[in-house]
């Protein structure tokens, strides 16, 4: 395959947050899905203190996110001989089939981190020792959050991709199917998340400040090749467990 140089616009690591007074808008179709809702009555005082709490959220959410580009190098091999996907230029090493299917015929791969920071977090901890209720939508708006936010650097990437004659598939999450957490720790290093945005890995792996994600979606020459369309269901490890697909919704 020939060589293809990337526009200046997509070299680089390029940072995201809110404009001004910007603030997100959580779906609280979502928020309630995360509280377990599945069609049952909610009386009006009761709505009305969710959506106080949504609207604190809304408000409070200062979202932060860095994204790069690097080429993709699907040749590679674990140390056990199995294929996996490298990044050119980073120590990102993406283990398992799933995560392999999705980026195998990718050109390059965008990899980005997002998070609603420490701040948050500190708000989201405090609301532990007040009203379970607030609590527990607190947390759930702060997820749909966080998603809204991806969703706005996923848009963005997307339609830089478009104006180079690019093209994306959906955004792959490590946890996803057989992809593990562990290569969290590549792309958080890969991507600087401490320096530029106070986001690192806690002892046990996992993401502090906790209402933070990590994505990578595959770009192409062309039309997506392989993976194009979302089967998360299918890919998912908690599938048989899942609390969403016991309501008969998924996540």
């Amino acid at each position: 395959m020939s060589a293809v140089a990337l526009p200046t616009a997509l070299l680089e690591p390029h940072l995201f947050s809110l404009a001004g007074e910007e603030r997100l808008t959580c779906d609280r179709a979502e928020v309630l899905r995360y509280l377990g809702h599945s069609g049952q009555a909610i009386d009006a005082d009761l709505m009305a203190r969710i959506d106080a709490v949504i609207d604190e959220v809304e408000r409070t959410a200062r979202p932060r996110g860095v994204w790069m580009m690097a080429a993709v190098d699907a040749q590679a091999l674990t140390g056990g001989g199995e294929p996996c996907i490298r990044l050119t230029g980073t120590s990102i090493e993406l283990e398992g089939r799933d995560i392999y299917r999705h980026l195998k015929d990718a050109r390059w791969c965008a990899v980005l981190a997002c998070t609603l920071g420490l701040e948050h977090e500190r708000r989201l901890r405090a609301r532990g020792v007040g009203s379970p209720l607030e609590a527990t939508v607190f947390d759930a708006a702060s997820s749909a959050a966080i998603e809204a936010a991806v969703e706005r650097m996923d848009r963005h990437i997307r339609k830089l991709a478009q104006s180079a004659g690019l093209s994306c598939n959906w955004r792959f999450s490590c946890g996803y199917g057989d992809c593990p957490l562990a290569a969290q720790g590549g792309i958080l290093a890969a991507l600087d998340t401490g320096r530029r945005l106070g986001l690192t890995l806690t002892p046990s792996g996992l993401m502090l400040p906790s209402k933070s994600v990590t994505a990578m979606i595959g770009v192409f020459e062309g039309a997506p090749r392989s993976a194009d369309a979302p089967a998360r269901c299918d890919l998912c490890r908690q599938k048989a467990a899942c609390s969403f697909r016991a309501r008969g919704v998924t996540c």
